[in-house]
């Protein structure tokens, strides 16, 4: 399978500085551009809709909303309205929640995991069961007296091939479960919960914790064909890997060895033949083939897509694991 990459906007300052952002993914090969779902943070759907108009093929997508913030028929009809106008464009991602300090800011009740996690599942049952009903009933009059269009998404594929792609991420066995059922594109979550710290506190998971997470998953996905999808947390262009881990390894907070940075899937350190040389290895052992970059990162990480698109691009040597 041919890789994706794609990047995620955390802010601007104008729509023209906005829409240049989006066109110089666009020119540097990303091919979906996405929004996350935070308060501080940009709008997701307005962003995407934006994002969509200032490019010709740039994808469009959130990653991911917190299903909690959302009533599903309220989403449903945004899901709709973006699909159409970014011409069947959007990916819709899914997730449960992390950050407390959001639900408290916004005055929405914090629920237990499990209840978060029955609430992800809920909304994906009803957006499916929205995007294929034919309206609303109570509509019915009013669309035949004034030739008002149904509002459904453009995409036929993901919620039972009612709507668009379907992106489900997380860690635990509860999420990862709803994916497998569910998702047509499978997140991995590269940030791990620090436990007895207050919800929201990460620490980046390890290769081994890596390949457990994508174990399980793929025992629940089954035979269903789906793309497996890593969030990256870090890029870091480096003429020395091991020097670089090192300095990050202390940058944050010592959760985990410069060994053990330099071996995780969610993090890129080195030249772009030695981090193109590593997305080829993380296929073979994970099957990630599809990959987000924060936007900060998005320049550092360009150079990686056109090397691996080029014809005399990187193959997977031994090298590829080399620390």
């Amino acid at each position: 399978m041919d890789f994706r990459f794609s990047c995620n906007v955390f802010g601007f300052e104008s729509a023209d500085g906005f829409a240049e952002t989006a066109r110089r993914a666009e020119a540097l090969g990303y091919d979906t551009f996405f929004v996350p779902d935070h308060l501080g943070l940009p709008s997701p759907f307005p962003t995407a809709v934006a994002a969509a108009q200032a490019t010709s093929r740039l994808r469009v997508g959130t990653l991911v909303l917190n299903a909690p913030f959302w009533n599903p028929a309220l989403l449903a009809r945004e899901i709709a309205t973006t699909d159409i106008l970014t011409g069947g464009r959007l990916e819709v991602g899914l997730g449960s929640g992390h950050m407390k300090w959001e639900y408290d800011e916004a005055g929405i009740g914090w629920e237990p995991f499990g209840a978060r996690a029955d609430r992800l599942e809920h909304t994906i049952a009803e957006l499916g069961r929205l995007f294929a009903a034919d309206g609303y009933p109570q509509q019915e009059q009013t669309r035949e007296a004034y030739g008002v269009p149904i509002l459904r998404p453009v995409q036929r594929r993901g919620f039972g091939g009612y709507g668009p792609p379907l992106i489900v991420g997380g860690t635990g066995d509860r999420v990862l479960g709803i994916a497998g059922a569910h998702a047509d594109i499978v997140a991995i979550g590269g940030l791990l919960q620090i436990k007895g710290r207050p919800p929201g506190t990460m620490r980046m998971a390890t290769a081994e914790e890596a390949a457990e997470r994508v174990a399980y998953a793929r025992g629940l996905v089954g035979e269903r064909p789906v793309e497996w999808h890593a969030l990256v947390q870090v890029v870091l262009p480096t003429e020395d890997r091991k020097a670089a881990a090192a300095a990050l390894v202390e940058r944050y907070g010592g959760h985990m060895t410069a060994e053990e940075l330099l071996a995780t899937p969610f993090a890129f350190i080195g030249t772009a033949d030695e981090m193109a040389e590593q997305v080829l290895a993380n296929r073979e052992r994970y099957g990630f083939t599809y990959y987000t970059v924060h936007g900060p990162f998005m320049e550092a990480f360009g150079p990686v897509i056109a090397r691996l698109r080029s014809d005399r691009g990187p193959r997977l040597s031994e090298s590829s694991t080399r620390e």
